[in-house]
């Protein structure tokens, strides 16, 4: 844990959580995370932004006792996951006079998850403004990033956003700030390709509602504080957006070495043609990777084997995921390969019912690829370039 002064105003409480290898259970954390919290003083008030994960509720409190408070008025509740919310009880428990503010969807999950009384938590409404004197909180409906309860919290006269999960990253680092861009922006991407991708389109909205705070800061409940936000705002927007790169992602498995010689094949011929090909071996890849892949690229081609008539359990599970990120990924098709039956053909695509893609034929072959089945890759390839002209990202 670190205190951080940001302004006069404002102090940041930073749990870093250096070791943390897996969140949810699901999503690869290589760089640790943190979790963030903010007290806001006024001249008559103060607000606690956010609390911790359970897991540093020893840290958290430490640090918060250590600003010797004389009180705290109002404890904000950005988002009710508990690596936010975690150590709200310690808090109202520690603090019984402060009220808990959440928006009414926060206050009824709030209640669910945590042994809070519904009595302490006073729902706010979309652009109300509570005083602390001097300083003022708005409050900023956003649901959907990521949970449908969620919401911003800004300081105007500091021109400081709290946005939560918003513009956040999993890195656990010394610097408070994001001075290092490219490693911040890495995590960032990360961030956003794996919790926030699937709700990109909320996002696009809540850009343009903040777009008129002026903001000189924003700072985030994981990963460091951005000074300047100009350029985290501009890859948002640039994310959230329509447009796609000359990419195609290649999440493939090969039992046999079947259909690694024809995702080979594949990427010269694309290569060949101007596309960039990112292939990943799926037994061996970080699932972080592949969704940051997925943020820009045009089409996603995935390769699998017949296994059980269907496809192997690692390419069903990778198509499942991607599914399920919905990313703006306009095209789709796939390599596989069988040695007596298969069904691929029906079940690959009832895997990502979620994509908004055109689905290119496949090529399938019946064990190793023969010279039929190459002709029949070059001509995938060459319809993926045409597709790619179509939306303007290959000459």
């Amino acid at each position: 844990m670190a205190i951080q002064r940001v302004t006069d105003s404002i102090t940041a409480l930073l749990c870093r959580d250096w070791h943390r290898r897996l969140f949810d259970e699901l999503i690869p954390l290589p760089d640790g995370t943190s979790y963030n919290a903010y007290v806001v003083a006024g001249t008559d008030k103060v607000a606690l932004i956010d609390t911790a994960d359970p897991r540093c509720a020893a840290e958290f409190t430490s640090e918060l006792d250590a600003l010797k408070l004389p009180r705290i008025d109002f404890i904000v509740s950005n988002h009710a996951e508990q690596d936010h919310s975690g150590c709200l009880p310690l808090v109202a428990q520690k603090y019984p006079e402060a009220s808990i503010l959440a928006t009414p969807k926060g206050k009824e999950i709030l209640t669910g998850l945590l042994p809070v009384p519904p009595e302490r938590i006073r729902p706010v409404q979309d652009g109300e403004t509570v005083s602390l004197g001097g300083r003022t909180l708005q409050f900023i409906h956003a649901p959907w990033v990521h949970w449908p309860e969620t919401m911003l919290t800004a300081v105007p006269e500091e021109s400081t956003l709290f946005p939560c999960d918003l513009f956040g990253s999993h890195l656990a680092t010394s610097a408070a700030y994001a001075d290092d861009r490219p490693r911040v922006l890495e995590a960032a991407k990360r961030y956003y390709a794996e919790i926030m991708m699937p709700f990109r389109a909320p996002i696009a909205r809540h850009l343009e509602k903040i777009a008129s705070l002026n903001l000189s800061r924003i700072c985030p409940s994981h990963g460091p504080m951005h000074a300047d936000p100009s350029w985290i705002l501009a890859a948002y927007r640039d994310w959230v957006s329509d447009r796609v790169s000359n990419e195609v992602v290649v999440p493939f498995v090969s039992m046999h070495g079947s259909v690694a010689a024809m995702v080979r094949h594949f990427t010269n011929l694309c290569e060949q043609l101007g596309i960039a090909v990112i292939p990943f071996d799926l037994p061996v890849s970080d699932a972080g990777k592949i969704a940051i892949s997925l943020v820009d690229a045009a089409t996603v081609v995935a390769g699998t084997p017949t296994v059980l008539a269907g496809p192997h359990p690692a390419c069903a599970h990778a198509l499942t995921l991607i599914n399920a990120l919905r990313p703006k990924t306009r095209v789709v098709s796939f390599l596989g390969s069988y040695s007596w039956a298969t069904r691929l053909h029906e079940q690959v695509p009832a895997l990502v019912p979620n994509l908004k893609a055109k689905f290119l034929p496949p090529v399938v072959a019946r064990g190793f690829p023969g010279q039929a089945d190459l002709e029949r890759i070059a001509s995938l390839a060459s319809a993926i370039a045409d597709e790619h002209r179509c939306l303007g990202v290959l000459p």
